[in-house]
């Protein structure tokens, strides 16, 4: 069964980063390309960026680009977003998500960005 584990979330201020961390399992973790993706409040689900299965590549939303990093350790089978200079509409539940093979999405993890 694949499994996806967010953590990291949480109440920053305006400017601030955070790292979000998403564990994987029930599936060859090096062997796919992963996503981030974020739902604010009643928005729908918004696509943040990809990483290829090796992370020589990676893809971002313009409204994150130049501020948040995607990355990934495949020994850990962990997939990283590194989010920087937080601004109030980057507020949002973020998962990590599984697009191919079959769509799957973790359970999300709170980031809220305010002073």
């Amino acid at each position: 069964e694949v499994q996806l584990v967010e953590s990291g979330g949480g109440l920053v201020q305006p400017g601030e980063s955070l790292r979000l961390s998403c564990a994987a399992s029930g599936f060859t973790f090096s062997s796919f390309a992963m996503s981030g993706a974020r739902q604010a409040a009643g928005k729908g689900l918004e696509w943040v960026s990809t990483i290829t299965n090796s992370g020589g590549r990676s893809s971002y939303a313009d409204s994150v680009k130049g501020r948040f990093t995607i990355s990934r350790d495949n020994a850990k089978n962990t997939l990283y977003l590194q989010m920087n200079s937080l601004k109030v509409e980057d507020t949002a539940v973020y998962y990590c998500a599984k697009p191919e093979g079959g769509y799957t999405q973790g359970q999300g993890t709170q980031v809220t960005v305010s002073s």
